[in-house]
């Protein structure tokens, strides 16, 4: 496969410590012309910034996870306000909601959910959502912002992308949709046109079959284009083809 876009990675994570300059080398031999680093706290909105400024193929977004709120102090939300300027920052994430665990504080973080949706909109870039249950929230909250921008590693129902494409956003999928018991994420699959997909790793987590429980990273986008390209009937190219034009489409990447 060539020409993939990895809309959703994490290289500044601990798991790529000791080999993440060889990784991101082998990225072209390995088909990969893009890939997008997600920033979740200060510290890995600096490395984008800093990783973005050292490879071309390289672009990054800057924001507080709903998992990092209760450790970001106000300096970090103002620092990646800062760094919305520079060149190849292409969006506001990964920002949202997630209530997985009963002790994270909901309020803080919606609070800090809207308030980096305005941090958006004032910068004009699009955004990058994570949900994790807490549909009905963020779902709500989209419809009252209505940004730019995209629902990543979607795990959602068919009826709930429709929600989404209907707000103008795009839909984004990992390696999961290639696993046996995935049959909800197919069903959303199917019920998305290709003009509002993406693709994306979540590595170094979400590794598709057959790499399922082994680190992931941005070549292996080839498997969960195949397996997407079978639900609709196309081929794994034609997938990874539309999805990076799509990409490239919401992020203003010429």
């Amino acid at each position: 496969m060539q020409n993939i876009f990895d809309s959703h990675c994490h290289y500044s994570d601990e798991a790529f410590d000791e080999d993440r300059e060889e990784i991101l080398s082998a990225m072209k031999d390995g088909g990969v012309s893009y890939l997008l680093h997600a920033g979740t706290n200060a510290e890995t909105n600096r490395f984008g910034v800093s990783y973005a400024k050292k490879h071309d193929f390289f672009y990054t977004s800057v924001g507080i996870h709903p998992e990092d709120i209760p450790y970001a102090s106000e300096a970090d939300f103002l620092e990646a306000e800062k760094l919305m300027s520079e060149e190849k920052v292409v969006a506001v994430g990964e920002i949202g909601l997630d209530y997985h665990y009963e002790e994270y504080d909901r309020e803080k973080q919606i609070y800090a959910f809207e308030r980096q949706l305005d941090m958006a909109k004032a910068h004009n870039l699009p955004v990058i959502i994570h949900s994790r249950d807490a549909t009905a929230d963020c779902m709500n909250i989209l419809k009252k912002y209505k940004p730019r921008g995209v629902m990543h590693c979607f795990s959602g129902s068919a009826e709930t992308a429709r929600e989404v494409l209907a707000l103008g956003m795009y839909i984004s999928f990992t390696g999961v949709v290639t696993f046996k018991n995935a049959r909800k994420a197919q069903e959303a699959v199917m019920a998305i046109p290709i003009d509002r997909l993406l693709l994306e790793t979540d590595c170094p987590y979400m590794a598709p079959e057959p790499n399922r429980g082994k680190r992931c990273d941005s070549r292996m986008i080839a498997y969960t284009a195949a397996k997407i390209g079978e639900l609709k009937g196309l081929s794994a190219q034609e997938i990874i083809d539309t999805a990076t034009k799509n990409t490239k489409r919401l992020f203003n990447i010429i």
